[in-house]
């Protein structure tokens, strides 16, 4: 799948759904990543996420711009179709919604829908060891992993820190894990 061509000659296209983070920052580090691995790549920001993108770098850097609402009726469609997804940074607010069925923001209904079309996607949750230790976000988390969701979670991706201590640990996150399970789950499904 990553960075192979669709038979129509064009990449193939990857969203980046990021939510609102300090992670979210350093977003186009993957976005640089998945581009040099090939794929034509989208960035969709949930409302809170928007607030730590820079959506000009962003914008300039893909070529598309950044999609934060859902378009008004009518409206084309300014973004080409995805062929994959990775959520990342995943917040708890999004996880937990996400397992519930709701898409009350343009993130979340695209991840609903392609769940529903069977595209592939990989979810980065990143949170502290509070919030994640939450019942409904463990449920949530593995209910989306049951669901067919590759969800890269727990301390071999990166450890669970304090609350007030995320933009600490921001220099350690493993940017390019998403894309390589990106890749293993279309090797697996091939």
């Amino acid at each position: 799948m990553a960075g192979s061509q669709r038979t129509s000659g064009h990449r193939e296209v990857l969203y980046v759904i990021v939510c609102g983070s300090p992670l979210a920052r350093h977003v186009g580090r993957l976005v640089d990543l998945a581009q040099q691995d090939g794929w034509e790549v989208c960035v969709v920001a949930t409302p809170d996420g928007a607030k730590f993108v820079d959506r000009s770098a962003l914008i300039r850097q893909t070529g598309h711009p950044v999609r934060t609402h859902y378009k008004n009726p009518g409206d084309p469609d300014v973004l080409p179709p995805a062929d994959a997804m990775i959520v990342c940074p995943a917040t708890v607010n999004t996880v937990n919604k996400w397992a519930a069925g709701i898409a009350d923001t343009l993130a979340l209904g695209l991840l609903v829908e392609a769940q529903g079309k069977g595209v592939p996607i990989v979810a980065v949750p990143y949170t502290n060891a509070a919030m994640a230790a939450h019942p409904a976000f463990r449920a949530g988390v593995a209910r989306l992993a049951e669901w067919g969701i590759t969800v890269l979670f727990g301390d071999h991706v990166v450890a669970l820190h304090p609350p007030g201590t995320g933009e600490q640990h921001l220099h350690a996150f493993p940017w390019q894990m998403p894309l390589a399970a990106l890749l293993a789950g279309s090797r697996r499904a091939a």
